[in-house]
């Protein structure tokens, strides 16, 4: 069992604005918060071919509930955090989801 902190990013007003920043600014900003095990992100893209309600969803894992309190109390998700309004321009929803492999059962 992990625990995630998903962010959804919506539709920006410039999308090459968007990855130029998110990849050589905010990410590396992100990657310095204490706990994380594994940090991914990617675009998105409908199943039927229409617009997804969100352009880009980033996952931030950490091993336990606890591990996960003190990352986003940490300065370096504050300092994270006060960075998104530089470049999400679509808005952004955040929210934090226990995660249970059923793979393997």
């Amino acid at each position: 069992m992990s625990f995630k902190v998903a962010v959804c990013y919506g539709h920006p007003d410039d999308p090459e604005a968007f990855d130029a920043y998110y990849r050589d600014t905010h990410m590396p900003l992100a990657r310095k918060v204490p706990g994380l095990s594994d940090f991914t992100w990617g675009k998105c893209s409908a199943l039927d071919g229409g617009q997804p309600p969100y352009y880009a969803v980033a996952s931030l894992v950490f091993p336990d509930a606890d591990t996960m309190k003190s990352g986003l109390q940490s300065e370096e998700m504050k300092q994270a955090g006060k960075d998104v309004r530089n470049f999400a321009t679509g808005g952004v929803t955040m929210y934090v989801q226990e995660e249970e492999s059923v793979y393997n059962q």
